[in-house]
């Protein structure tokens, strides 16, 4: 990982007192200086308890938690049906900065998950009710298919939101923000929940 040298050091003193404002600290520089800033990886587990990951959207937080959007029926749907708990991992390479995030998950309601699905541009919209996420295809020929076929359906007309598609909520159970330094002497800095608010320690880089 590249360092930073112009990063000051993470200091405990100068921590939010809890993660979410933390995490809106250091969301606004990165929205002006990373790449795709809402990229993240998300961790889940499947029936027989093997790790998987890949990567989604960060699509809003607040005290709650961290919101994303999938298809209910897509591999990673069902995983976390299947076992409520997951991990999210966000990594800003032009800031040297990674925050982790561990928590149960659960689906949003059908009114946010609309409200996200109404700012999405038209062609993602139409993607989401022809792809069969996770299923096998027997060419890309037939996707296409699939797709032409939404498009005469909802011709002229306004794109709904598919029952088998909408939002997760993660909620925090303990949030770590790195943040790179010189020597491999990383600063870490772990909130875990306690009670009500939140104990906060620091990591061994």
């Amino acid at each position: 990982m590249p360092r930073r040298p112009d990063m000051p050091p993470l200091r405990k003193d100068e921590l939010a007192p809890n993660p979410t404002e933390q995490f809106r600290r250091w969301w606004e520089p990165a929205l002006r200086e990373a790449v795709l800033a809402e990229a993240m990886t998300l961790a889940t587990v499947d029936s027989e308890g093997a790790p998987d990951a890949r990567m989604v959207l960060l699509k809003g937080f607040d005290e709650r938690g961290f919101r994303f959007h999938t298809n209910y029926g897509s591999e990673k749907g069902r995983q976390l049906d299947a076992d409520g708990r997951a991990a999210l991992v966000v990594y800003w390479r032009e800031l040297d900065r990674q925050v982790r995030v561990r928590g149960e998950v659960e689906r949003l309601s059908a009114d946010e998950s609309d409200e996200y699905w109404e700012t999405r541009p038209r062609e993602s919209q139409l993607g989401a009710w022809a792809s069969p996420q996770s299923e096998m295809l027997g060419s890309r020929e037939e996707l296409e298919e699939q797709l032409q076929a939404i498009r005469e359906r909802f011709e002229g007309g306004e794109v709904l939101r598919p029952e088998h598609w909408g939002g997760y909520l993660l909620r925090p159970e303990s949030v770590e923000f790195w943040q790179g330094q010189v020597g491999r002497l990383h600063n870490r800095f772990r909130y875990s929940r306690k009670g009500d608010g939140w104990r906060i320690e620091r990591l061994a880089p």
